[in-house]
């Protein structure tokens, strides 16, 4: 719902300005837009550049971020109503956070550390130990954030990797009994390499450090952070495939 609707927000907030503040004088603007423009000129500046009195639409500025912290003053909401959504931003953006770090803490420590390394430690002591990796992947983790290595729609292209990864191999892995594990880790295999092969073919340092000359030709005009559209159906057929082939084996194994 919340990416559906999101383009849906930027067509409305664009007919509100050009209807509402596009075309006015300078002097009857909302005060709101000063007080925005006074906290960061980055985020939204209004300059009467042709010196007519008049606001044009070249003569607004606006960041992507104070499309989402304006939106309730644009609509005439008062300003608190922006500090509620600027906290429900940063709530939604931490909760998740904090589910990957329980889902990596408790994958290692169970799954490395307790099958592999010491399967009769107690639940104490893995509870204990996965804190101790959550803080650690914590740090990592903002420690990478903190040198900024690209833009966030780069970072969030972390998703299209999870979903070619694990997409498949869950979904068939809880509804189709006959899916193996041999098909399971080929169609993660598969899905996760196409999805990286397409993220790093279309990548301008990548292919300049192989040679390869000449722009990136996209599949279909998809962009590299929406290679999981590939990698996902690439998962899925490998999945089934390789347990259609496998089940008989699997299943008389002892």
């Amino acid at each position: 719902i919340l990416y559906v609707s999101a383009p849906a927000l930027a067509v409305l907030v664009k007919y509100e300005i050009l209807t509402n503040l596009v075309g006015q004088s300078f002097d009857s603007l909302p005060a709101w837009i000063a007080q925005w423009a006074r906290l960061d000129p980055y985020l939204l500046s209004a300059q009467d550049v042709n010196g007519d009195g008049i606001l044009q639409l070249g003569e607004l500025k606006m960041g992507a971020d104070i499309i989402m912290l304006a939106t309730p003053e644009l609509a005439g909401l008062p300003y608190v109503v922006s500090g509620l959504v600027a906290a429900g931003g940063l709530a939604a953006a931490l909760s998740t956070a904090d589910g990957l770090l329980l889902t990596i803490g408790n994958a290692l420590a169970r799954d490395i550390y307790y099958r592999e390394w010491a399967p009769k430690a107690s639940a104490g002591r893995l509870v204990i130990l996965s804190k101790f990796i959550l803080l650690t992947v914590a740090m990592v983790a903002a420690y990478v954030a903190a040198q900024k290595p690209g833009e966030i729609l780069f970072l969030v292209a972390a998703f299209s990797l999870a979903g070619a990864a694990f997409v498949p191999a869950m979904v068939l892995g809880i509804f189709s009994r006959s899916t193996t594990s041999a098909g399971a880790i080929a169609g993660m295999l598969s899905g996760l390499g196409l999805t990286v092969f397409y993220m790093a073919s279309q990548s301008a340092s990548i292919r300049a450090q192989f040679g390869v000359m000449g722009p990136a030709q996209l599949w279909f005009e998809i962009q590299p952070i929406s290679a999981g559209v590939f990698g996902i159906p690439c998962g899925f057929v490998v999945t089934w495939l390789v347990s259609k082939l496998t089940f008989d084996l699997d299943r008389n194994r002892p």
